[in-house]
């Protein structure tokens, strides 16, 4: 199964500000990015890989052999459990899933191929979507698809799954393919009707957005001033976050006192927006919805 690292040469090419650095990849997914981060830093340097998938753990332990390089199996929100604060040059984030999670149909992620209805990143922890699809409330289940897919149809298709679940517990990725299509009513699109509902149960199985928000509050704090902080989003969602996360903060006071608002900038955003180039997207579909956005310490907290 191959994968494909989104936006490889921009991403290193801002990350790596000082070739004597220390450095996170907080997603190594299957190392496209630390391998060549690895190519780029000196043989001083270091570089530290996280992953919560334990397929991705197991492939940075087999094939990378550096020793400036070592991975961990822990999720990007553990960081400051593992570095001190202002203790690296460079942090980057490629959010969301890797190819190897929809290429593997035991996996669950993927309403193209029929599998087990899973979606964890770490199967060892928590429980599978199937489990929870088949208790949640029909209330629960529309604010779940409503809030991390922003599915228009998210009520016909909950009403959908309840009705469909008193006759067979719903344990397969077809399956709940075959509910959204018949409560859908995007039955000609340019994404697939169960694009969004997929999103949304994957990201809120795995946490995806206050583990993001975490882990983006984490990660100003250990980087170094003039260090760099890239960040690679495929929704709105996530992109929300990161630019909330790094917006200049201003402390207002009270009327009667007279004192002009404080502003603490903290970062700079060195580059924002950067999307896939027309030959990355042809080349790799899967590139088409990242932005990616890059930030720069300037000052302590």
């Amino acid at each position: 199964m191959l994968h494909f690292p989104v936006l490889l040469e921009e991403a290193v090419g801002f990350l790596v500000c000082n070739s004597n650095g220390s450095y996170a990849d907080c997603t190594f997914g299957r190392g496209g990015h630390s391998k060549l981060i690895l190519e780029r830093i000196s043989e001083t340097a270091e570089l530290t890989a996280l992953d919560k998938d334990p397929e991705a753990f197991a492939y940075g332990k087999q094939f990378f052999n550096d020793k400036r390089f070592k991975i961990l199996h822990k999720s990007f929100n553990e960081i400051d459990d593992i570095f001190k604060t202002q203790s690296l040059d460079g942090i980057l984030f490629d959010l969301g899933t890797c190819s190897t999670h929809f290429d593997d149909k035991s996996r669950g992620f993927s309403f193209k191929e029929d599998g087990p209805l899973d979606m964890r990143f770490d199967p060892n922890k928590g429980e599978p979507v199937s489990e929870w699809i088949n208790a949640a409330s029909e209330k629960d289940i529309i604010d779940v698809l409503f809030k991390y897919g922003q599915e228009k149809n998210a009520r016909s298709i909950a009403k959908a799954i309840c009705l469909s679940r008193k006759k067979n517990k719903i344990t397969r990725t077809s399956s709940l393919t075959e509910i959204i299509l018949s409560a859908s009513s995007r039955k000609i699109s340019k994404i697939h009707p169960a694009t969004k509902s997929f999103q949304a149960l994957r990201i809120f199985i795995n946490n995806e957005l206050d583990e993001l928000k975490a882990a983006l509050e984490k990660a100003k704090k250990i980087i170094k001033v003039d260090g760099i902080i890239v960040v690679i989003s495929f929704h709105s969602l996530e992109d929300s976050i990161v630019k909330k996360s790094f917006k200049t903060k201003v402390k207002a006071f009270p009327r009667e006192i007279p004192i002009n608002p404080v502003i603490t900038k903290e970062f700079n955003c060195i580059a924002k927006k950067i999307r896939p180039t027309a030959n990355e997207i042809s080349s790799n579909k899967r590139s088409r919805s990242a932005i990616m956005r890059v930030f720069k310490k300037i000052n302590a907290a």
